[in-house]
């Protein structure tokens, strides 16, 4: 009984030292990070380069990354991103750019699905249905053309569509 009482009083007495600490040196995050990452789709796809949405915003800010390496966020993201930064640069130069990037999405041959749903769970935005042991589809407008799926799938039956 004694020991659990000193052990809560200490974790007491620490967890009041952490929140003076943090009251007196608060951590100074740049809001623009924060807004450039709430605009972005969060399908932590990872095909702009970066591990997720968060580093590639904190890449733009701190590193001036290109606005257009997000695919699956599209031209319509480049521009929110343009105006929120109040670029210079017109749009039309931004998408001439951006036409070099292949707009891709994922289709699963219902076929050959053996329903082990194991591309239903590393999908980031939740674009392929189906229940366990039964077949699997991908509804084409939410998918973002990530390709985490491809990898996943152990029958090779997801194939790749250009847009």
């Amino acid at each position: 009984m004694m020991i659990i009482l000193i052990f809560s009083s200490l974790s007491f007495l620490l967890g009041l030292i952490l929140s003076y600490s943090d009251y007196i040196f608060p951590k100074t995050i740049d809001p623009i990070i924060n807004k450039i990452n709430d605009i972005l789709p969060q399908s932590q796809c990872a095909q702009c380069g970066y591990p997720g949405c968060y580093p590639y915003a904190k890449a733009i800010i701190n590193e001036n990354e290109k606005i257009n390496k997000c695919i699956p966020g599209g031209s319509d993201l480049i521009f929110k991103i343009s105006k929120l930064l109040n670029l210079d640069k017109s749009l039309e130069d931004i998408n001439v750019q951006n036409k070099s990037i292949l707009y891709t999405t994922v289709k699963i041959d219902e076929n050959n699905c053996v329903g082990c749903s194991k591309c239903a769970i590393f999908c980031p935005v939740d674009a392929i249905i189906g229940a366990p042991n039964f077949m699997h589809t991908v509804v084409q407008k939410f998918c973002t053309g990530c390709n985490i799926c491809v990898s996943h799938c152990p029958t090779n039956c997801i194939k790749i569509i250009e847009e």
